[in-house]
């Protein structure tokens, strides 16, 4: 294969138009022919296996008849509404319909607590929220407080606290004038994960799905082709989901395929096999799940996946060469914030791919590696990622959000127009990028500084690992690891567990010596996980804390009890 990064790094030019609103690049503009609206823009399927066809003209039109009803509802340009729902086409339809009035998106989980909705809702003061019985039992007590919000619209929910989704269209008129908006209008709400801190609302202008697309094509093998069918396993309402999947894939007038309740792994490629899914888009942890549950899907399924995308964490080595042998095709790691896009990965049908690299800057994007000061570190030492407002020829880049809600600062040093990511890596002679872990998730145990994602990916190395995280021991002088393992019968489980356990701290040592390996393993049932499905590792070190304390070691000048 020919290498043309150097050629697409150094020749790309942005050209954003002034005036941009994303439900008419999505939506509206593949509606001008019959043919266009004819086009299939979703393929859903529920819990049940009921399936749906949505092309663009239904979409278009059941946007305008929400539209109608939200103005109704008193909804007007900058008022925030809330989109809680999961992978169904109303969940497009909503987000088309508020972004064509001007309005702001603030897309939730269907997976928060009723704590978390009701922070996010009063936070953002959203005007209108929209759900389903995915969030219901959640989200529906925590409207009772919040005064400012002035309806809750319910889709296939039978509760006098909510209005009719079906009933609330069919009154509505199928023309809606859009409202126009510029660029930098802001058109998206999204919270940060918060795994270090306390999630913050990012402001994101019509001109973010635009700065996306460079990395998107490029991650997705150069997207489309004439038969592309798209698929993520993330929520639509994710940011991984909104700008590495539906909205792109709007936007190129293709397919999405939803999966309202993801299915178990065998489904799952079920599901991939019956729509001829030809591009994915995961994060790590949901393709090492995939490929620990089904080692070899290509022997019972007909599958025609031609690039697969990986993000939120490294995607290591050894997953990397598990998902060519198992589907065929070279996974391409991405880099992405909710601050600043998808702007660093690979594309191997344009330059080769590493294993276990980030990947190189997407065209478009001005990537450095800093150290403390924000002084750019030598060629191979470790720094922080930080992302310039401007590209190589000194172009706005517009990927970059508009800011933090309510003004919040970042808690990040920012150096006039560079925005420090929090992220480590290294760069190499040849410009590919090595992940080496989040600052705040680093620990020093004794003289050394401590990169947990190293340790981890030697741990889910084993086929009987399906999720690991580490953690400092509360007297700093080792390290712990908390280990998912995957399903066991009952009755061998201890037994099994004693064998996983001396067999990872052998393969740990093997891999990483005395010092670098975990020195104990406690097997639990499931990880704790933020609001947006990253882990909480604080929480973890936590737990060893209050371990710590609870058991105090005696000193050594300590009287022997009575």
């Amino acid at each position: 294969m020919e290498d043309q990064y150097q050629a697409l790094y150094t020749t790309f030019r942005w050209w954003v138009p002034q005036r941009l609103n994303i439900a008419d690049v999505c939506c509206r503009r593949w509606t001008v022919t019959s043919a266009d609206a004819r086009r299939i823009a979703i393929y859903a399927e529920d819990a049940e296996g009921r399936r749906e066809v949505w092309t663009y003209g239904r979409l278009h039109e059941y946007a305008n008849r929400f539209s109608n009803g939200l103005r109704r509802m008193g909804v007007q340009r900058g008022d925030r509404v809330a989109i809680a729902l999961p992978q169904r086409p109303e969940a497009v339809v909503a987000h088309i319909a508020v972004y064509q009035m001007g309005a702001i998106t603030v897309p939730l989980s269907v997976a928060l607590n009723a704590q978390t909705y009701e922070q996010r809702l009063r936070d953002s003061e959203a005007r209108i929220a929209i759900l389903d019985g995915a969030a219901a039992a959640a989200l529906l007590p925590a409207t009772e407080h919040c005064p400012l919000l002035r309806q809750t619209v319910g889709i296939d929910l039978d509760d006098e606290r909510v209005l009719s989704w079906r009933t609330l269209l069919a009154r509505q008129e199928s023309a809606f004038d859009m409202h126009p908006t510029s660029a930098s209008d802001p058109a998206l709400l999204l919270y940060t994960a918060g795994t270090g801190s306390v999630p913050k609302g990012v402001v994101l202008p019509h001109a973010t799905l635009i700065g996306n697309l460079p990395g998107f094509v490029a991650a997705q093998n150069w997207f489309p082709q004439p038969a592309d069918v798209l698929w993520t396993a993330s929520e639509w309402g994710s940011p991984h989901g909104l700008f590495g999947a539906v909205l792109p894939g709007l936007y190129f007038g293709q397919p999405i395929v939803g999966m309202r309740q993801p299915p178990d792994p065998e489904a799952t490629f079920a599901v991939l096999e019956r729509y001829r899914v030809t591009n994915a888009a995961l994060t790590t942890r949901d393709l090492r799940r995939l490929l620990k549950a089904v080692p070899r899907p290509a022997e019972r399924h007909r599958l025609a996946l031609r690039a697969i995308t990986a993000t939120d964490t490294s995607l290591g080595a050894a997953l990397f060469e598990q998902c060519k042998t198992a589907l065929g095709v070279e996974p391409n790691e991405t880099f992405s914030q909710v601050e600043i896009g998808t702007v660093i990965g690979q594309s191997s049908q344009k330059w080769p791919a590493r294993a276990g690299s980030l990947g190189k800057p997407y065209p478009g994007h001005q990537i450095a590696i800093v150290d403390a000061l924000g002084q750019p570190v030598a060629t191979g030492e470790h720094g922080e990622i930080a992302v310039n407002r401007y590209d190589i020829h000194g172009h706005p880049d517009p990927s970059f959000f508009a800011g933090y809600w309510r003004g919040e600062e970042t808690g990040r040093p920012v150096s006039g127009t560079w925005h420090r990511t929090g992220d480590l890596a290294r760069q190499d002679a040849d410009g590919y990028l090595w992940y080496v872990g989040r600052l705040d998730e680093m620990f020093q145990l004794g003289s050394r500084l401590v990169a947990p994602g190293l340790i981890e990916d030697c741990l889910t190395q084993h086929p009987e690992v399906a999720e690991a995280v580490v953690v400092p021991t509360p007297d700093g002088s080792g390290i712990k690891a908390y280990v998912v393992a995957l399903a066991v019968p009952e009755q061998d489980k201890a037994g099994r567990e004693t064998a996983l356990r001396e067999a990872l701290l052998s393969h740990a040592c093997a891999q990483l010596g005395q010092d670098g390996a975990p020195k104990d393993i406690e097997f639990v049932e499931a990880l704790p996980l933020t609001p947006s499905g990253k882990i909480r590792r604080q929480a973890l070190r936590q737990i060893e804390d209050d371990r710590g304390r609870k058991w105090p070691t005696a000193p050594a000048s300590a009287a022997p009890l009575p």
